[in-house]
């Protein structure tokens, strides 16, 4: 028997903490404000919570049960991953599952992180994930000088450009939307506009990424609360469905920061269009890209929005460098991305700022930064994850 999970759950509730650098306040804290706006956001109370999806920070996160019991929490459902983006879908799809069939009531997933604590981890002597003999979880290959996050990014759009001519001024046309997208959120860390000239005069971080193709080191924490359409529906806000999703891909043909075949480390060249397991998501729901009103996607570096964009069909293989010019991917363009800022201009909180947002932009809620007859927005990342929000 399959499980037709189409808008069986949905978010009812989202909340964020202070976004910053050098916060004072410890991850739990942060969770914990966040957690009590999301609960009055929904008009509930914590009562009402018993099922967490957790997704917390490394090294310094805590577990589950410190939660429960900083939150005052009765918890009869748990899933629990790291704080990488890629797992931003997975524990949504947990508690989407959760509340589907019985297990919990409601499930707040809860993000919280301080990366300013953690700065010296990240690609730094103290980095035991990216300084590790055999390379790091993004690609980094420390016997060859790449311990920092962004070096798989690097690697792949070198590999990119070098098969389609793409450029680095080309490229600026992502962090330029997504900063304009920030400008209008008063919640966002970046404040600064963000020009061409801006960008092709920054350094170097690891070529072709230049400082402004990588997210700043932040600190934030958001949460979301999940719990089932019939519930939802006599709750505080409108429902935003959780309509159909699909998982991670992995394999020999999979890199964490490139588009399938493209190449990189194992993975084999070839033909490199969208796959049919690639578009399940939109059969699931009975939508195409076409449907979509906005994409949401893991932005911590420039590149790997191209490479989202091209995975889930929004435009053909090696098309995305030029497809997003001209204000594409901004608001009033034909497919405005990441609109509260992302994790280039807002916050780097796995990505679940851009849950929070979609929530909003389907709520209606957005202000300024509003997509016009928003319907079917999508999160989908370039590792093949993938969620469809719907307005209920």
């Amino acid at each position: 028997m399959v499980l037709d999970i189409r808008d069986q759950a949905a978010i009812v509730g989202i909340g964020v903490s202070e976004f910053g650098r050098n916060l004072p306040a410890s991850q739990l804290m942060l969770g914990a404000v966040a957690f009590k706006a999301a609960l009055a956001d929904a008009g509930l109370t914590r009562d009402a919570v018993d099922g967490l999806s957790i997704h917390l920070g490394w090294p310094l996160g805590v577990d589950y049960d410190r939660v429960a019991d900083a939150f005052g929490l009765e918890i009869r459902y748990v899933n629990q991953a790291w704080l990488h983006g890629r797992f931003v879908t997975q524990s949504l799809q947990h508690a989407a599952l959760a509340v589907a069939t019985g297990m919990a009531d409601v499930v707040a997933c809860v993000t919280a992180i301080s990366f300013t604590r953690v700065r010296d981890f990240l690609g730094g002597p103290g980095d035991h994930e990216g300084t590790r003999e055999e390379g790091g979880t993004h690609g980094e290959a420390p016997v060859y000088g790449l311990t920092g996050p962004a070096s798989g990014a690097a690697l792949a759009m070198q590999r990119y450009m070098a098969r389609y001519g793409a450029t680095s001024a080309q490229l600026a046309a992502v962090p330029i939307a997504i900063r304009k997208h920030a400008l209008m959120n008063p919640n966002a860390v970046m404040k600064k506009p963000l020009s061409l000239a801006d960008h092709q005069a920054a350094r170097w971080v690891v070529e072709p990424l230049r400082l402004f193709d990588c997210c700043p080191v932040t600190d934030g924490a958001a949460v979301v609360l999940v719990t089932s359409m019939a519930r939802a529906r006599d709750l505080k806000q409108p429902p935003v469905a959780i309509t159909s999703m699909q998982g991670i891909r992995a394999g020999r043909e999979e890199f964490i920061f490139a588009p399938p075949r493209l190449g990189i480390n194992q993975q084999p060249t070839g033909q490199v269009t969208p796959r049919p397991a690639d578009l399940e998501v939109f059969r699931k729901a009975g939508l195409s890209p076409q449907d979509i009103a906005g994409f949401y996607t893991y932005d911590a570096f420039s590149p790997l929005v191209l490479f989202a964009l091209e995975r889930f069909g929004h435009c053909a293989a090696g098309e995305a460098a030029t497809w997003v010019q001209n204000g594409r991917i901004e608001l009033g363009g034909a497919l405005p991305v990441n609109t509260s800022g992302g994790l280039l201009s807002e916050v780097h909180i796995g990505g679940w700022n851009s849950i929070c947002e979609i929530a909003r932009q389907l709520r209606g809620q957005a202000g300024a930064r509003q997509v016009a007859d928003a319907r079917h927005l999508q999160w989908g990342t370039c590792w093949g994850d993938s969620i469809i929000f719907s307005k209920a």
